[in-house]
């Protein structure tokens, strides 16, 4: 078994023990943010992460209802001419804390007096030194190259300091119910070989909308680090304008559904697709399956919408797995890639 395969195993209890250990930290996070009077958040990232930050557009957005800005880095460093910062809480995302252009908005931030954040695996990494605060995903080490614990970590750790700004009790339950619905989505290993041939290469597509625009987007990146093969994700609102273009018979499309609010938009496009001949695979929790049999895996986690990005993207995790072994590549090690990268 692969170091990438070992570690998507291990989020169950990953889970359990973030929810178990941090609490204390992550109020302690909110009441300093509550105590900025923060109007909206800024969140610098990259790759994986990126991922994560667009997750807490809708997730913020929706519970918290604060504006999400995702920060160019590049104007903190390559231009050198930073925006404004004023009124907002900047946050970092980054599994190692070591790129240097997260660290420059983190220090910028700070520079302009706001409060600062950083999301990190390492406490002793440039960006946690950087922000006034700090949460750690306490992933333990990331051996495989591809993010896989970091990532879900990285959600969970947003949804938490969601809740603990904006305390509701059927969400906080529903926290509760995480590491199970993982356990349930780490079952459905072997049922994704089914899957795996409409996924044989050399491109396809990745669909998703609202909360579950992150886990496509992250899917698609797991695809194409893992077994080169060509993925781009889309919302199903931006596919339609422009980008559907490209299917023609055969097409691989993997379709990411939540249920929620966008459910119907997403089995909508499912149905328009399957009728030009694309080969529309399906991951779903909660959501109904109007697909072909065999050619969709689903839970029925009982986590609300805001939640499934963490089963959907276990199930991606998984998908991604199983695609890279019926390829011939190897997960742990993809060609010309670190497992830190640092831009500036």
């Amino acid at each position: 078994m692969s170091r990438f395969r070992d570690e998507i195993g291990e989020q169950p209890l990953l889970a359990l023990r973030m929810l178990a250990e941090s609490h204390g930290v992550v109020a302690s996070i909110a009441a300093r943010v509550r105590a900025s009077h923060a109007r909206g958040l800024v969140i610098a990232a990259h790759g994986s992460s990126d991922h994560a930050a667009l997750y807490a557009k809708y997730l913020f957005g929706a519970r918290n209802h604060m504006m999400v800005t995702i920060a160019a880095p590049s104007l903190f460093t390559s231009y050198g001419n930073p925006p404004s910062l004023e009124g907002q809480c900047v946050i970092g995302i980054s599994q190692s804390g070591s790129s240097p252009d997260v660290v420059a908005v983190i220090e910028e931030a700070a520079r302009q007096g706001l409060v600062t954040l950083a999301i990190t695996n390492d406490a002793a990494s440039p960006l946690a030194q950087a922000a006034e605060l700090h949460l750690a995903l306490g992933a333990g080490r990331e051996l495989g190259v591809p993010a896989s614990k970091t990532y879900l970590a990285s959600l969970l750790a947003l949804a938490l300091l969601s809740q603990a700004l904006d305390p509701d009790p059927s969400f906080e339950a529903a926290l509760g119910l995480v590491p199970p619905a993982l356990a349930a989505a780490l079952e459905q290993d072997h049922e994704l070989d089914r899957l795996v041939p409409a996924l044989l290469g050399p491109r396809a597509i990745v669909l998703g909308r609202g909360f579950n625009l992150s886990t496509a987007e992250e899917i698609a990146l797991k695809l194409t680090e893992t077994s080169y093969v060509l993925a781009r994700a889309w919302s199903v609102a931006d596919f339609e304008h422009g980008p559907i273009a490209v299917v023609e018979p055969g097409f691989p499309v993997v379709l990411v559904n939540g249920g929620g609010q966008v459910s119907a938009d997403l089995e909508s496009i499912g149905g328009r697709l399957s009728g030009e001949g694309c080969r529309v695979v399906r991951l779903l929790d909660g959501a109904a399956d109007h697909g072909p049999a065999g050619a969709t895996v689903s839970l029925d986690s009982g986590l609300p919408e805001e939640l499934t990005p963490l089963t959907l993207t276990m199930l991606g995790q998984l998908l991604a797995h199983r695609v890279a072994l019926a390829r011939g590549t190897d997960p742990d090690r993809p060609r010309t890639l670190n497992k830190v990268t640092r831009t500036w």
